[in-house]
């Protein structure tokens, strides 16, 4: 069966048409049907958004065409099958305002953690604001109380002893490689030195102790990021050891900047907000990242009604999947293409905004062995992406078969994830497609 080429006097302009556009559209109509499948996170009325833009699209470029559109969001989604019992509540009793009195200490180690990771010398940083004027001068000609800290930290081993508690507990948190190196990057720092010379008194020396070691803490555990195997228990004893050896008392009273910081982190950190709000954020991203999860699983309901639709018709069909609705199609055609079954009616794959691409070459593409090529029978892919959309992955260097497989870049000047669900808005895209179409026709 071949494409029917019709010449009309006159073509519909698309809504997004611009002068100049050099698809072909003016030169023919192809008679063909388009069957469209929805991304992730998709439901009926986002559904009938996005197919109306579509159609729209289409329409305007092949007026005889038949266009349909596979809903899936109802039938093969997920949802919450016990409304999210599984989420564990938030913690009643939260304090408001500037207290922190009834806040549980986890939330308070997390949120101020959480600060100190983003910048581990801002504790520093932020005592010597904290003096007085005349605090910070100090007694002439007398040597600051925080000179001794500077005196200390500058005598610390930068490789603790094998028998040591400290080495040892900076071995056993994948800790010890950066740890010479962050004590000099500390005390060469200039929020180290200006600390020390505020310190005019013990009592003041003791805190400057105290910030400097959990700066070098939050600057191992900043620098190791997901590679640190430190649970909150032997952070804090690292943090003990080192105060206690640079003249400090170890862990005790939240001094002025430490409690500035327990505010600072309660407010501007954002595991407090997800702690309070995790429920509603996971309810709400269910359909997002709950669709991918569920196909990746349970996919075959929704390819076994994919390919119902598909095949309902004779006519030469070209099937557009955006996000997951691409990765199901490939799965699809690849796999029937395998049973050496291959859907003939369809003969043109646009997938737009798709990570089909990337899952095969994690080898986790369910259509596809890992390390596999596209099997005889697989119809030719266009693949459409936008660089922005980091959702949107090439097909060329992972199936490079040039007569099969053709990536085109479109540009919706949109940051992620805007950029992500613009495609639909673009001339380009249509353009790119009615481009193929007629070249195939």
């Amino acid at each position: 069966m071949s494409f029917r080429v019709n010449l009309p006097t006159r073509v519909p302009r698309s809504p997004y048409h611009r002068p100049g556009d050099a698809c072909g559209v003016e030169r023919g109509m192809v008679d063909v049907r388009f069957v469209w499948v929805h991304g992730t996170g998709v439901r009926r009325k986002r559904h009938d958004h996005l197919f109306a833009l579509v159609r729209a699209g289409l329409t305007a470029r092949f007026p005889e065409a038949e266009i349909t559109s596979c809903y899936w969001g109802d039938d093969h989604g997920a949802t919450l099958a016990l409304s999210g019992a599984s989420v564990p509540a938030p913690r009643a009793g939260r304090a408001g305002g500037d207290s922190l009195a009834t806040v549980p200490p986890t939330e308070l180690a997390v949120a101020e953690w959480q600060l100190l990771l983003t910048d581990p010398l801002c504790e520093l940083r932020l005592l010597p604001e904290l003096r007085t004027d005349d605090e910070a001068l100090g007694m002439p000609g007398v040597r600051a109380a925080g000179a001794g800290v500077a005196d200390l930290m500058a005598g610390l081993p930068r490789r603790p002893a094998d028998d040591d508690e400290l080495g040892a507990l900076l071995t056993s948190t994948c800790l010890d490689e950066a740890y010479a190196e962050t004590l000099d990057l500390v005390a060469c720092s200039e929020e180290f030195e200006a600390a020390c010379a505020s310190a005019s008194d013990q009592a003041e020396a003791r805190e400057v102790a105290a910030a400097a070691a959990r700066a070098v803490v939050a600057q191992l555990l900043a620098e190791a990021a997901e590679s640190a195997l430190c649970t909150g228990d032997e952070r804090d004893r690292i943090v003990d050891i080192l105060t206690s050896r640079l003249g400090g008392t170890g862990r005790g009273a939240v001094g002025q900047a430490g409690g500035v910081l327990l505010r600072l982190g309660m407010r501007l950190t954002t595991q407090p907000a997800l702690n309070h709000w995790r429920g509603p954020i996971t309810s709400r991203s269910v359909p997002a990242v709950g669709d991918i999860l569920r196909y990746q699983a349970r996919g075959g309901p929704l390819r076994d009604s994919l390919t119902r639709h598909i095949t309902a018709a004779d006519e030469p069909t070209v099937v557009l999947g955006h996000s997951l609705g691409g990765i199901a199609l490939v799965d699809v055609l690849a796999l029937a293409a395998i049973r050496q079954e291959p859907l003939r009616n369809v003969r043109l794959l646009v997938t737009i905004g798709s990570q089909a691409p990337f899952l095969h070459e994690l080898g986790a593409l369910t259509g596809l062995p890992p390390g596999a090529s596209l099997p005889p029978g697989f119809p030719r892919w266009l693949n459409i992406y936008d660089r922005a959309d980091l959702l949107a992955y090439l097909a060329e260097p992972v199936f490079p078969t040039p007569s099969l497989v053709a990536d085109h870049e479109v540009a919706s000047r949109q940051p992620f994830p805007v950029c992500h669900s613009a495609y639909w808005k673009l001339d380009a895209v249509y353009g790119r497609i009615a481009k193929e179409i007629e070249e195939l026709g």
